[in-house]
């Protein structure tokens, strides 16, 4: 391990120590975290995708991984809303980058898919920086291998099961159609969060639907409340395992503007925050946060709040001390 002061608790190697070194010094792991060759065993690896070749829309997500561990800085170790010390009670990482192809979508997808795999061999779970959401399909054949078909919870504010855009079959709008034709998830027990805006038709509702969707709308969020919210979630995947993918766009872009396809009313981060403190009672197998374009992005406000979004995963998959 390096000589640099960390925090270290139950044998556990955490944070860079903030009473030594300031935040703002030093290599922008996420959270200032240990890289993955400082330890020798891994519970939980932080992984970056920076790839974005499956945009339709604004570009930039391929630099996201980068602007949410810079904007991880402040993050400590204690979470108290969760009453939880996730760098304590696991081992989690920082694994660096995924070198991916930015022109071949096909080869991309397969190198995602093959790095993912191979992270999985080391790590018990993965969670993923994005990227675009098209990195959700290979993410998932790797979590799939593993686990078998899981229940899906997708936080956007699109449906992402679309069939094709201009010919294409691998964007970032038909990760979950594909992995729903795959047969890489649980259709009895899938669900997205915060959907919003125009849609083509209402034959995108009800193709979604059968590809095994339940929604939870925008427009409802107001009535439910984050319990409401976390009530549907748990009424639906049961104890299945549950992956989470997280679409920053799901957040109103007064929260998130640094992303490539904005939708006005959203949730807010205190609702996706408290939403996300749910997920402790599920079995969370793994994650990916997307679509955080920085070149969009005014002082790290869409940063932060992914930032704190990792944090709250982090939390939820954190051992707890009755467990």
């Amino acid at each position: 391990m390096s000589s640099v002061p960390r925090i270290v608790q139950d044998g556990r190697v955490g944070q860079v120590d903030a009473t030594v070194v300031p935040r703002f010094a030093g290599p922008a792991t996420f959270a200032r975290l240990p890289r993955i060759d400082e330890v020798s065993d891994v519970d939980v690896a932080i992984i970056g995708v920076p790839f974005d070749a499956g945009v339709s829309y604004r570009p930039g997500a391929r630099f996201g991984p980068t602007h949410v561990r810079e904007s991880s800085r402040l993050l400590r170790p204690y979470n108290p809303a969760a009453d939880v010390s996730p760098f304590a009670s696991q081992q989690v990482v920082d694994a660096g980058d995924l070198a991916v192809n930015p022109f071949s979508l096909d080869e991309a997808i397969t190198q995602v898919e093959a790095g993912a795999r191979a992270m999985l061999e080391r790590a018990g779970r993965l969670v993923s920086l994005g990227g675009d959401h098209t990195i959700a399909l290979p993410l998932l054949r790797a979590v799939a291998a593993k686990h078998g078909p899981v229940a899906v919870v997708h936080f956007d504010a699109h449906l992402d099961t679309w069939d094709t855009y201009f010919g294409a079959s691998h964007t970032h709008g038909t990760p979950f159609r594909r992995a729903s034709e795959e047969g890489l998830i649980d259709t009895s027990g899938c669900l997205h969060v915060g959907t919003r805006g125009p849609l083509y038709s209402s034959r995108d509702l009800h193709d979604d639907r059968e590809l095994g969707f339940h929604v939870v709308p925008s427009v409802e969020i107001d009535d439910l409340g984050a319990r409401g919210i976390v009530e549907r979630i748990r009424d639906r995947v049961g104890d299945r395992p549950v992956y989470l993918s997280i679409d920053i766009d799901v957040l109103d872009p007064a929260f998130a503007p640094g992303t490539g396809t904005p939708e006005a009313g959203g949730m807010t981060s205190r609702e996706l925050l408290a939403t996300l403190r749910g997920f402790a009672d599920l079995n969370l197998v793994g994650a990916d946060v997307v679509e955080v374009a920085p070149a969009y992005d005014h002082a790290e406000i869409t940063g932060i709040a992914a930032a704190h979004t990792v944090y709250e995963i982090l939390s939820a998959l954190a051992p707890r001390k009755d467990s």
